[in-house]
């Protein structure tokens, strides 16, 4: 199809042509995706055939937000998606950069080691050596998480009560993910399957300080069905932390999120924070009000969106 064939058949879906001028990236790819009715693995193979190999869960965060692209080789995917989509050259890349200094500048400063972390690409090897399928055939109906904060200002642990509901037939696991600080030793990272779950396979990337956890529960679950379980993770193998962040893939329930620090390790200040993706400017900044006697913040989310939500903090 020849530039100005394309342009005619892009004119024909006005919501995509109207995203492809103004982006955002993610908005523009889900849109040529829908338009020409393809799933993404059938998408993903029509990129194999190309040699360039990026795997399901990748394309789902893209078109959702949840992640960018960023690597030489996911770069080449996205202009060989532009050619499988059947859009003009370029109309893709484009909506990926280069952004304005001062909003490039913004973003370096805001971004925290977690997100660098999702940009590294460790999570989605962990998840493919996992056999994760994109979602995990799970939905999040409610998650209430809590971390604490040691003495010497170190994130020493946290444990997690979740509900999901299936939204297929016969999922038996849940795939946790843990994400260390500056200097963690994931090798060292202990899992702990609390309640109505059992720890399964295990893997990490020690120059991430990423660790993924694979929970077993004791039955399969048919679509429509809800599990309620628990599990933690102790670490205290890293330095100092200042924020916690939870990324979503998907849009959820209710999320909770409370810090609680040790006695002779307070902040001088907290705030809650949001983020679209990885590599988005932080939005929604709330100040937190420490409580005295338990020395705990924390935040609600009534139901969360794709991309990142966390607590900051200032020791000084």
């Amino acid at each position: 199809m020849r530039l100005d064939e394309r342009r005619t058949e892009t004119a024909r879906v006005p919501n995509l042509e109207a995203a492809l001028r103004s982006g955002p990236f993610s908005s523009a790819l889900r849109a040529a995706i829908a338009a020409r009715r393809l799933p993404l693995h059938r998408v993903r193979h029509h990129l194999a055939r190309r040699g360039v190999h990026i795997g399901v869960t990748s394309l789902s965060y893209w078109q959702q937000g949840a992640r960018r692209p960023q690597r030489p080789e996911s770069m080449r995917a996205v202009r060989a998606l532009e050619e499988i989509l059947e859009l003009p050259e370029e109309s893709l890349i484009r909506l990926l950069g280069p952004a304005p200094e001062a909003a490039v500048s913004r973003r370096r400063a805001g971004r925290s080691y977690r997100a660098r972390t999702e940009a590294s690409g460790a999570v989605e090897r962990l998840l493919t050596e996992l056999e994760s399928p994109p979602d995990g055939g799970l939905h999040t109906v409610g998650h209430h998480e809590r971390v604490r904060i040691g003495g010497h200002r170190q994130l020493l642990g946290r444990d997690s009560q979740q509900i999901v509901r299936a939204h297929r037939d016969g999922v038996d696991r849940y795939l946790a993910v843990h994400h260390g600080d500056p200097g963690c030793s994931p090798a060292d990272v202990a899992v702990y399957a609390m309640e109505n779950c059992r720890t399964g396979r295990v893997r990490w990337d020690s120059g991430t300080g990423v660790l993924v956890a694979e929970l077993l529960f004791d039955a399969r679950l048919r679509a429509g069905d809800t599990h309620l379980f628990r599990y933690g993770f102790e670490d205290g193998t890293a330095g100092s932390a200042s924020e916690y962040v939870r990324g979503f893939g998907f849009a959820g329930g209710q999320y909770a999120l409370q810090v609680r620090f040790a006695d002779d390790a307070l902040p001088v200040r907290c705030h809650r924070f949001a983020q679209r993706s990885a590599a988005a400017p932080r939005e929604g900044r709330r100040e937190l009000t420490l409580s005295g006697p338990h020395r705990s913040v924390h935040m609600v989310e009534p139901q969360v969106r794709a991309g990142l939500v966390g607590i900051g903090w200032d020791w000084e």
